[in-house]
């Protein structure tokens, strides 16, 4: 069975991902980042969608960005409310400078000592915030730079990053997580959840996802702070 590193934040996509991944045939090997993000609840619901779907092994990097900051869910900049970006196009505060790239060189590592070829991350560029790492560009080039930045590149491994979200609406990738059985109930999707852990139902990612579920025919099974 070929192995694969995962890229799993907790959220729906992520979930979904993973469920792709294992219906795939891949040996997942799940990863998370604790990484500062002010919604740290999002790593326990990684750990139990990963107890979930049974992965072959679960681990959780410890980086610190906060040392950088310059993003709402690294710094004690506010997360913005009622709307989907900060301002029409706009890149919105909650970016994190460069956090894919970060998460893709682990996991990258990670395949090295593996000795595997495949990384899935759940990265969307059509109901998505906007960010610059979530776009197909910016996968096909680190893609590349897999191949050309490695030990088992330049020795003739051929990475692939697999985004299959990546043209899916969020609609479309709730009925695909459905489809396979992903319990959403599982997972954590807002950046400003209340200190009980409720989602707030008022930042860009909490309207992503009520919205999803909306167009998707389906009941959000987490409870919200506001709808």
């Amino acid at each position: 069975m070929k192995r694969a590193v995962v890229l799993l934040s907790g959220g729906l996509d992520s979930a979904t991902t993973l469920a792709v991944a294992l219906r795939d045939g891949f040996e997942a090997h799940a990863l998370s980042f604790d990484y500062g993000q002010r919604h740290k609840l999002e790593l326990n619901a990684a750990t139990q969608i990963a107890a979930a779907l049974a992965v072959h092994e679960h681990r959780t990097a410890v980086i610190d960005l906060r040392v950088f900051g310059g993003s709402a869910l690294t710094s004690n900049v506010a997360v913005p409310k009622n709307r989907v970006t900060d301002d029409d196009a706009q890149i919105p505060i909650t970016y994190v400078p460069a956090r894919n790239t970060i998460f893709l060189a682990y996991a990258l590592a990670w395949c090295e000592v593996l000795g595997a070829a495949d990384i899935f991350i759940g990265a969307n560029a059509i109901d998505y915030s906007g960010y610059p790492d979530c776009r197909p560009e910016f996968i096909s080039a680190f893609e590349k730079l897999a191949g050309v930045g490695t030990k088992a590149g330049v020795e003739g491994t051929q990475f692939r990053i697999h985004a299959p979200l990546i043209s899916m609406s969020k609609a479309q990738i709730i009925r695909r997580g459905a489809d396979l059985g992903v319990d959403f109930a599982l997972t954590h999707s807002c950046y400003d959840p209340t200190p009980e852990g409720v989602a707030c139902g008022e930042c860009a990612s909490c309207r992503l996802r009520l919205a999803g579920f909306h167009d998707a025919g389906l009941v959000d099974p987490i409870p919200y702070a506001a709808k």
